[in-house]
Formats: C-alpha cells, structure tokens, sequence
C-alpha cells in the first residue's frame, strides 16, 4: 500500500507550501522511493484554465491535456516525474462529479451532503494517483487553515489515515514564524494558534515547518514543539534560503525526510549527491546574460512561472545568471524609439490571450529579427513573430491573427478547424502532448538531436497553412510540422543566431539538470551575442524529448 503525506498550510498564504512538498518528493526518490504528487485546491473553478493570470498565475499543463495549478510545475521540476491531470483536483471539479452521479441516481435517492458524499469524492480524488508503482504520495491541500472552503479537504484527510492505517499517513503543515521588528524577536504564537486551529478539525500534525527570515534559534524550536505536542526533531526549520533548488538539501540538514520516513516505517538510505551536483551548478552559474521578457502580465511574475525557471535551468547549463528584464509588451514600441533595448542579449516573447500588447510583442520579433538578436517564441510568440514577417518581408502589411482581427485581409493566424462552433471555453482548447516532425539540419533539429518530438500545447489559434509557401519562398523556414504535415509547430529564420518561435510550450518540460533544448540554445546564442563564449562543459547536451514515434 502507498504511503500518504498531506501538506496543509497555516497563519499566511504564499508560504511555500508547494516548494515544501516539492523538496520532500525529490529528497524521498533520492531513497530510492517512487513518488507522486497532487495538489487539492479549495476554489469553485472546474480548474484555472479560464482563469486571468492575475487571479492565478501560470496554468501549468500535463501530457494528457489537463489545465492545472502551477505547483504542478514546480512538482516536475523537483521529482522529475511527468504527472497527469488527476494530479490536480478543485472543489469545482469535486462537486461537479458529485451532482453528476445525483442526477444519474447513482445515490439511490439518498440526501447528498458533504458528508460523507463531498468527502469520499475527495477520498477517490487522493486514491486515484495511488498506482501500484507508486510508494508515496504527496498531497497538498491549497489554501490556509481557517479557510471555510477549506473544511471538506481537511475532514477528507483526517478520515483518509482511518482507512489506509496510522504508519501510511503522515501529516505536515507549514506556519510562518513572523520577526517582530520593534521587539527584536521572532513569534511562535501565529504557528500556535494554526496548529491549534487544525487540531480543531481532528488533524494532529506529525511535523510542522517552519518559515522565517532567520534560522530559529533551538529555544524557540522546543517551545513550539512543546506547545504544538510534536517531537523536537518534527520542528523543522525553513529559513529563507538564496534560490529554491538548495531547499532539498536544507530540509534533509534539518532532518526533515529523516523524520517523516521514521513516521512512516521507511528505512531506505538517501543519497544527495544528484541534487548536490545540481546545487553546484546553480552556484557556479555566475556569467551575467540579460535576457528580456516580453509579457502582458509581468504585474504578476507568477504568470511566467515556468519560463522564469527555464531561462534558469538554461543559464545553469552554461555556467550563467540569467537576469531578467521584465518588459511590458504594451510599452515596447517606445522603449524601441528610446533604443532602450539595445542592452539585451536576448529575448522571450511569450504566450498569451487578447489583444492586449499584441502589436509590443510583433514590434519586438521585428526588432530581434533585424539586429539579429536571439529570440524564442512560444505559443503567441510564434504567431507574433509570423505577423512580424509577413508585414515586413513578405510585404503583407495588413497581416493579422483572426484573434484579433476578425476581418483581416491576410489572416496569417487563424483559429483552429477543430475549434470553430466551440462555445464553452473551459478544456477546450488543443491541449497537451502533441508530436512534430522537425525538418533536417533545422537548428531546433540540431537542438533537439531527435527527428521527432513531443511538446505540450495550449492555444486555440494556429499558422495559416495557406501562407506557408508563401512566407517560405521569402525566406521563413517552417521547420518542424505535425506528422500529418497540415499544422505549422516551429518556425525559425536561417542564417539569424536564432529566431526560433514554437506553437507549443516548451516551458512545462524543462528541468534543472536537464533544460530544455530551446532554452538552452536560446542562452547559448546569448552568451555568444554579449561576446562570452558558452561553456559547453558545463554539461551535456542531453535533450528534454519524449520517445520517437516510430
């Protein structure tokens, strides 16, 4: 049987509940362990997939289609396993199958309530990533303890060790330990209170994290181990660390996955030394290279999440500190006027929805373009960078996407025959793992160093294959198609450094010790641009592919 770890939070959001699990996951595979992770999230949305980027942030996407929390991606990046949409599960989605099977009578005319229908649907939810080749699973409840909506959740995983048993359930919970400035001391009583508040619902917590700004002293540590009722060594410590991929190793310094397998009756030895060699590499990735983003929701870093990481994960590869310049697409055309961008070494154009920006980010493909400044494009990125070649090289001044004008004499993007007559917006769109058959001697071919692969997708939108040999003949190189040859997946320019735009979303595959080809290649002709050789040593070339489809 699967052991069970819940993840729950207290006292204030955005703790970092799902770095927490994220690093417990990676320290528990380095045992040998096989691990998955799911997230529960308290509000109504079926999921965030039609939710504004300012309410939620990135929509992280799974192989199989699903529109999902951005903890997923940070679940990824850390176990190094591709999860599925049944990794992440909403109150919305819960209550949606509970009323369905109402309306079927699959009740038998019994009254549905929250309990025990709510509860057992939730109960399901948890026990249907729970395979038979998995040994843990790590669930984290969203939101704070205290939280109404949150109640159901926490009911669930205290009835959940009553059915698996007390040696295959261990609860977490993650407080803040606030510094109070004008006493000069840190605070245990909001981690107090939170623990007192979850002992209210029927959950003890076996072990608590703690997150501060400073380490807390060993005073402080029994104090709340004493008025919390958990073992000494169940008091861990989360001090803000220098960047988020040191965490597993400070969480195994504090003894953290040592405890929770003594919870659990797991006796496997770790070794760090993966994760150690990944650690060395962020902290000798000190060559700066600037790199500018160009986005609609830069408000909202949050948004970019995954894209964030992949520059990163690219930087760490050759040895560099990729710094960021955060560029609202809105206002690129006059930072062009200004020749304020002349200091990048590169650029992202990323994707997005509305016309919000549009014309900023078509601006900035035209910019990259002619300065021959490394560019990648992903989703709107691509089809921005399209646009951009059709009006000022091909000539086609009034090409548009249809996304945004609807009328537009030359639609070069165009919505997507499967998606026309499509009302409902939520998982709709073309979602998930999809093939492409990459043209010989393409650059994303030499990147990938795969024929064929496989990337995630989210977007309603596409190339308009009716302009292809028209933009071909000018010098655009569609260079990687779907294995049926009718949908455009990657362009790119020959004879630029790069100016390489993808359909899909490359982002959601990349990992720290093994970036994705395209960012990797993206920081490379960056570095190259600024005058810095890349430091090929730094690691293979190993690329982020799914197998062939032969």
């Amino acid at each position: 049987m699967p052991k069970h770890i819940f993840v729950t939070g207290g006292v204030a959001s955005a703790l970092g509940k799902g770095l927490t699990a994220s690093s417990l996951g990676r320290l528990l595979k380095m045992r040998g362990l096989r691990v998955t992770m799911q997230k529960l999230d308290p509000y109504i949305n079926i999921d965030p997939g039609t939710m504004n980027p300012f309410e939620h942030g990135e929509v992280f996407v799974t192989d199989d289609g699903g529109e999902t929390d951005l903890d997923l991606g940070h679940y990824e990046r850390f176990i190094d396993e591709n999860l599925s949409r049944n990794s992440n599960a909403t109150t919305g989605s819960i209550y949606q199958s509970v009323l369905a099977a109402e309306r079927r009578g699959d009740y038998l005319g019994k009254t549905v309530q929250v309990i025990p229908h709510i509860t057992d649907e939730i109960k399901r939810r948890i026990e249907r990533v729970a395979h038979d080749d998995v040994d843990v699973v790590i669930t984290e409840v969203g939101g704070t303890v205290g939280d109404i909506e949150i109640l159901p959740f926490l009911e669930s995983i205290r009835q959940f060790r009553n059915k698996v048993g007390r040696d295959n359930v261990c609860y977490l919970h993650v407080t803040l330990v606030p510094y109070i400035g004008p006493a000069g001391e840190q605070k245990t009583k909001p981690t107090q209170h939170s623990v007192t508040e979850l002992r209210s619902r029927g959950i003890q917590p076996d072990v608590i994290v703690c997150r501060s700004e400073e380490p807390l002293s060993h005073e402080l540590k029994r104090k709340i181990s004493q008025m919390c009722d958990v073992d000494e060594r169940a008091v861990i410590n989360a001090a803000d660390a220098g960047n988020i991929y040191e965490l597993p190793l400070i969480f195994h310094d504090e003894g953290l996955d040592t405890f929770v397998c003594d919870v659990l009756r797991i006796d496997d030895e770790v070794d760090l030394s993966s994760w150690q060699r990944v650690v060395e590499k962020v902290e000798a990735a000190v060559k700066p290279v600037k790199i500018g983003l160009i986005g609609k929701y830069i408000e909202l870093p949050d948004a970019y999440l995954s894209v964030v990481e992949s520059l990163k994960h690219a930087g760490f590869h050759h040895g560099a500190k990729v710094e960021i310049e955060w560029i609202q697409s809105e206002n690129v055309e006059g930072l062009l006027a200004d020749g304020e961008l002349g200091e990048l070494d590169g650029i992202v154009i990323p994707g997005g929805f509305g016309y919000r920006g549009v014309e900023g980010k078509i601006a900035a493909a035209k910019y990259a373009r002619e300065q021959r400044l490394p560019c990648l494009g992903i989703c709107l990125g691509l089809q921005a960078m399209a646009i951009d070649f059709a009006r000022h090289v091909v000539g086609l001044t009034e090409a548009n996407s249809t996304e945004f004008d609807a009328t537009t004499k030359h639609p070069i993007i165009d919505l997507m025959l499967e998606q026309r007559g499509i009302e409902d917006k939520g998982g709709t769109m073309r979602l998930g793992a999809h093939y492409a058959v990459l043209a010989n001697d393409s650059q994303v071919a030499k990147a990938y160093g795969e024929p064929v692969v496989s990337e995630r997708h989210r977007h309603r939108y596409e190339f308009n294959d009716r302009y292809r040999a028209q933009l071909e003949a000018e010098g655009l190189w569609c260079s990687g198609t779907s294995p049926d040859n009718k949908l455009v997946e990657f362009i790119e320019l020959p004879g630029h450094p790069f100016w390489v735009a993808t359909q899909a979303h490359p982002e959601f595959k990349s990992r720290p010790d093994r970036p994705h080809p395209l960012f990797r290649e993206l920081i490379g002709a960056a570095l190259e641009h600024r005058g810095d050789a890349p430091d090929v040593a730094a690691a293979d070339a190993s690329a982020t592919v799914e197998p062939s489809l032969t």
